[in-house]
C-alpha cells in the first residue's frame, strides 16, 4: 500500500510496528499464550490481604500484596488505553468478558539492565488497540481498584487502524461509533468500542441454546437439510436463482426447509427440527432481512391446538432464560410471554379491526373491500393474497402482546389441513408479537390426493403473475403418498425472536453482519489517465492525496496552488520525488 493511502495514525503504527521488529520483537507471534482467568473474574474472586495496623489517620493498612502472597494470573487482551507516570504506568486490558486495570513497572517487567521493553515498547510503540498478554498477581491499588501487578507483558498484536475510541470532555462527546451504516458493516469495531452490543449477541445465543435444550428434553431430533434446492418450496416467496454448473440445472436457496422435514416424519422420526438459514429475494427494513434465521419444528401424532400450548413453553422459558423473567421491554412497552396467550381467528380479527366480514366473500367483493380501506391490490391477487393484504395492512400491527391468529381460509395455506368443523378454513395459526409475525405454524395436511390439488391451484396462481406462488414438488407429493402421520409443523424466526428478547427495534442489531448497500467509495480516473496527459507515474498518487482524484478536476485549476500543495505532501511525507514546475503544471491543467 502506497504510504500516501494512509491517515496519519496508520503511518505511525506502521512505524511503531517496524520498530518493535528492529528490537527483535515479533509484533504477530506464533506461539499459545496460555491464560487462566478473565478480567471480570478476577475481580469477582478478589480478597484482600489481612490487615496489619492502622496509619497515621487511623485507616487500615493491609499486607502489601506481593507475587507470594497473592494470586498470580495470566491474561490476554486489548490495551484500550495508558497512563504513563515515569518508571510505572498504567494499562486498560479489554479481554472477551470486560476490562481491568494492568500496573506495569518498569523494573518489575525489565528486571536485566535492558530496559526496552518498558521505555521504547510500553511507552512508545504499543498503540490503543494492541493485544498483549501480561503475567502478575493480583491487588488492590491505594485508590482502591482492583489491578494486575505486571510481572511479564509480551506483544501479541499490533493493530494497524486506530479504534474510535469515546472521548468526553466538558459534557461533550467525541469519536463515539454510532453511525449505523458503519457499525452494521464494521461490526468487529462495533464489537469492540460499544457497550452492550456483545451482550446482544451473546442473549441471541442463550436463546438458541434455549430452544435446542428444550427440543431435546421433549425427544425431538435437530437435523440438516439442503439449502440448495431444485424447487423453492415450502413457503410462498420470490427465492435467490443460481445455475448448478456440474448437472447444468437451475438452482435455488431455500426459503423454507418444511417439505424435507416432513419427509423425515414420513421416513419415521418422531419429532424433528433444524435450525438454519433461509433466504428469500425480497425487501430489506427494519424488520427483514434476505437472508435470515428460521427454526422449523415437526412433531408426528399432534394438532395445532398441541402446538399453541408447546408454543407457549418454549418462549416462556426462552425468555425467562434471557431476562431472568417472563417479560421483556421493546419500543418502550412491557411483552409478557407468560401463558396463555390470546387466541383469534384471522377472519375475526379483520372484522374485529375495519368492520368487515370477509367470510364467504368472493374475490371481487375481497378486493372492492380492500380498495374501500386504501390497501393497493391488483388483478393477480387470489383470495388469499387479498386477505393476507388487508389482514397485514389493518390488523397485523396492533397485536402487540403475544396473540395466536388462527383458521387462515385454505386460499391462504396451501400446505395445511382443511379445519375439522369450519368449513372453508384451515387449522393454522400465526403467532403475533409486537405487531409482527414471530411464528407459523400448522396442523400438517397429509392428504396426497388434496395436497396435490392445491399445488395446481397455486400454479394458476402463478400462471396469473404471482410470484411467491409455490411450484409443485413431484418429489413431496410421491413421499406423501408413502403415508405420513398427523403431524403439527411450525417454524419461528429467530431473528425476530432475538429482537423481541433483547429490546432491539432493528433486526440489523441482532445480525452480526446483515446484508448492506455496496460501499460507496469516491469515484478515481485509473492511472492510465492520468499518464495521458504527461504526469509522472510518481506523481500520481501525491495528486490524489491532494484531492485530484479525477483527471477533470486539474482542468483550469492553479498551476502555483497544484505546485504549493505537490511541495507540502513531498516535505510532510518525505518523498524521494522531484518537484515540477509550474509550467509543467500548466500543461495537466490545460
Amino acid at each position: 500500500m502506497n504510504i500516501l493511502e494512509l491517515s496519519e495514525q496508520e503511518i505511525v503504527r506502521r512505524n511503531n510496528l517496524q520498530q518493535m521488529r528492529d528490537l527483535g520483537i515479533d509484533p504477530y507471534p506464533a506461539a499459545e499464550y496460555p491464560t487462566n482467568a478473565f478480567s471480570t473474574d478476577i475481580i469477582s474472586a478478589f480478597v484482600d490481604l489481612p490487615i496489619v495496623g492502622k496509619d497515621e489517620e487511623g485507616n487500615d493498612v493491609r499486607e502489601a500484596a506481593t507475587p507470594e502472597n497473592s494470586r498470580c494470573v495470566a491474561i490476554a487482551g486489548r490495551m484500550m488505553g495508558r497512563r504513563i507516570m515515569g518508571k510505572a504506568g498504567f494499562a486498560e486490558l479489554q479481554d472477551s468478558k470486560g476490562r481491568i486495570q494492568v500496573y506495569v513497572q518498569r523494573d518489575a517487567i525489565c528486571p536485566d539492565e535492558n530496559k526496552d521493553l518498558y521505555n521504547v515498547v510500553f511507552k512508545k510503540c504499543l498503540d490503543l488497540g494492541d493485544f498483549i498478554g501480561v503475567k502478575g498477581y493480583v491487588f488492590r491499588t491505594k485508590t482502591g481498584e482492583i489491578s494486575v501487578h505486571a510481572q511479564e507483558l509480551t506483544v501479541l498484536a499490533k493493530s494497524l487502524k486506530p479504534l474510535p475510541i469515546v472521548k468526553e470532555k466538558d459534557g461533550q462527546t467525541f469519536d463515539s461509533f454510532d453511525d449505523p451504516e458503519l457499525r452494521y458493516r464494521q461490526r468487529y469495531v462495533d464489537l469492540i468500542v460499544n457497550e452492550g452490543v456483545k451482550e446482544t449477541f451473546l442473549k441471541r445465543s442463550v436463546i438458541l441454546r434455549t430452544m435446542r435444550a428444550f427440543f431435546d428434553r421433549h425427544g425431538y431430533t435437530e437435523v440438516e437439510t439442503p439449502t440448495l434446492q431444485a424447487i423453492a418450496g415450502g413457503a410462498t416467496a420470490r427465492p435467490f436463482i443460481t445455475h448448478f454448473n456440474a448437472l447444468n440445472i437451475p438452482m435455488y436457496m431455500r426459503i423454507a426447509t418444511e417439505l424435507y422435514l416432513k419427509r423425515l416424519i414420513v421416513g419415521g422420526f418422531e419429532g424433528v427440527y433444524e435450525i438454519g438459514k433461509n433466504f428469500r429475494n425480497e425487501g430489506m427494513d427494519k424488520n427483514h432481512n434476505p437472508e435470515f434465521t428460521c427454526m422449523e419444528l415437526y412433531v408426528s401424532y399432534k394438532d395445532y391446538n398441541w402446538m399453541m400450548s408447546f408454543t407457549e413453553q418454549l418462549l416462556e422459558e426462552i425468555c425467562i432464560a434471557v431476562n431472568g423473567k417472563p417479560e421483556t421491554e421493546i419500543d418502550g412497552k412491557v411483552i409478557s410471554f407468560k401463558a396463555p396467550f390470546r387466541r383469534l381467528p384471522i377472519l375475526d380479527a379483520i372484522k374485529e379491526k375495519t368492520g368487515y366480514d370477509l367470510n364467504g366473500m368472493s374475490e371481487e367483493e375481497m378486493r372492492d373491500v380492500a380498495k374501500k380501506l386504501g390497501i393497493e391490490v391488483d388483478e393477480t391477487m387470489g383470495k388469499g393474497k387479498l386477505i393476507d393484504e388487508i389482514f397485514g395492512e389493518t390488523c397485523e400491527g396492533t397485536f402487540i402482546q403475544p396473540t395466536f391468529i388462527t383458521d387462515y381460509p385454505v386460499e391462504m395455506s396451501p400446505l395445511t389441513k382443511m379445519h375439522r368443523s369450519k368449513p372453508g378454513l384451515t387449522e393454522r395459526f400465526e403467532l403475533m408479537v409486537n405487531g409482527k409475525e414471530l411464528a407459523n405454524a400448522y396442523s400438517e395436511l397429509n392428504d396426497p390426493i388434496d395436497q396435490e390439488e392445491r399445488f395446481i391451484d397455486q400454479m394458476k396462481l402463478a400462471d396469473k403473475g404471482d410470484d411467491e406462488a409455490m411450484i409443485i414438488d413431484h418429489d413431496f407429493l410421491r413421499a406423501l403418498q408413502y403415508g405420513m402421520p398427523p403431524t403439527s409443523g411450525i417454524g419461528i424466526g429467530i431473528d425476530r425472536l432475538a429482537m423481541l428478547m433483547t429490546g432491539k427495534p432493528f433486526i440489523q442489531e441482532v445480525l452480526f453482519f446483515p446484508q448492506m448497500k455496496p460501499e460507496v467509495k469516491a469515484p478515481r480516473d485509473k492511472d492510465e489517465l492520468f499518464l495521458e496527459k504527461g504526469i509522472p507515474a510518481d506523481l500520481i498518487p501525491v495528486l490524489r492525496k491532494a484531492g485530484y482524484n479525477l483527471v477533470s478536476t486539474l482542468k483550469d485549476a492553479n498551476p502555483a496552488k497544484i505546485q504549493q500543495q505537490i511541495i507540502e505532501i513531498v516535505k510532510k511525507y518525505k518523498l524521494a520525488i522531484d518537484k515540477p514546475s509550474q509550467d509543467q503544471i500548466a500543461t495537466w491543467t490545460a
